[in-house]
């Protein structure tokens, strides 16, 4: 979400989405409130800070540790004070095993997911934090049915073997399918909650992620070609739930609530398209289908962020009552 006040971002969001709230993230804030040092601040006995050349590893705890810890405690009881007496789905979000391998360096610059020994630790530990993260939540607030989102929009370039390497003449070698699916069923094991994966690049592994027992896939729904539609098929024939991401992160299109958000209707028509293409029953649309915007909305105008909240809940609905 923009701007940096945790109040009332967590007040737009659960007043937005009183069906499925979620922990607001700040990255504005700077360093340790965005998604990777949020995200490496949970780690279990692993510790990084900022270095000019991005995240990297280091012996012990330090500043950037320490403010990660704190925008989150910030977090957590904004959130806490805007959900009382709350009962049902709430999302957390994390960055995933594979991107946050690919994104923070290890002692010697190059990046975690070069090492199969750093790779494994860095996993086992996130496993770890994102347990303790999920009954921290459930702690504070109790009537919440905990979902947690892993991001994971660098997934597809460590399949191909498309991450450079510090020096930028070349890229790591692709990780095999096999140990990329197991790596995240543990995880998804480990955090005993429903887990949901989002990529917002192209290439999305939908059978991976369903074999790796995900229980939803988001995604940006523009980059979907024709030739994902079987593994879509599939995905929804296992049960797995789509997050079609289908409302822009930002305002491309004028000021907010202007033309790009007059049509809310309009915004699921590829999802309806997709579903005749399938031949799946319209009927089923409002059960496996979530509609979200298509990336996260920290780049964007504090008005816009609520009118694209708001834009998805409408978008939703009348895939509900119209969905044909």
């Amino acid at each position: 979400m923009p701007g940096e006040d945790a109040r009332e971002a967590a007040k737009t969001v659960t007043g937005s989405l009183e069906g499925w709230p979620f922990l607001p993230e700040l990255p504005a804030r700077g360093p340790g409130a965005d998604m990777t040092g949020r995200t490496l601040g949970m780690l279990v006995e692993l510790y990084a800070r900022v270095e000019p050349s991005g995240w990297r590893f280091g012996d012990r705890p330090g500043r950037d540790t320490r403010r990660s810890h704190a925008w989150l405690r910030e977090d957590l009881d904004a959130l806490e004070e805007f959900t009382q007496d709350f009962q049902g789905p709430l999302k957390i979000q994390a960055v995933g095993p594979w991107t946050l391998a690919s994104t923070v360096e290890m002692r010697g610059g190059e990046a975690a997911l070069s090492d199969s020994g750093a790779r494994r630790d860095l996993a086992g530990s996130l496993a770890e934090g994102l347990r303790l993260h999920v009954e921290d939540v459930s702690r504070r607030v109790p009537g919440a049915r905990v979902v947690l989102q892993l991001d994971e929009p660098g997934l597809a370039a460590v399949l191909l073997g498309r991450v450079p390497s510090a020096s930028g003449y070349r890229t790591h070698p692709a990780v095999d399918r096999a140990v990329a699916e197991s790596t995240l069923r543990e995880l998804v094991e480990a955090v005993g909650v429903p887990v949901v994966v989002h990529t917002c690049a192209p290439g999305v592994p939908f059978g991976l992620l369903r074999r790796a027992g995900a229980a939803g896939i988001s995604f940006d729904f523009s980059l979907i070609t024709q030739g994902d539609w079987d593994a879509v098929g599939e995905a929804v024939e296992a049960g797995t739930v789509l997050l079609a991401g289908v409302v822009p992160g930002t305002d491309t299109g004028g000021a907010a609530g202007g033309p790009r958000m007059s049509d809310p209707a309009g915004s699921v028509n590829g999802v309806r398209s997709l579903w005749r293409g399938l031949g799946l029953a319209p009927q089923t649309l409002g059960e496996s289908v979530v509609v979200t915007p298509a990336c996260g909305l920290a780049g964007a105008s504090p008005a816009y962020a609520r009118a694209a909240l708001a834009r998805c809940v409408t978008a939703a609905r009348t895939l509900v009552d119209d969905p044909e």
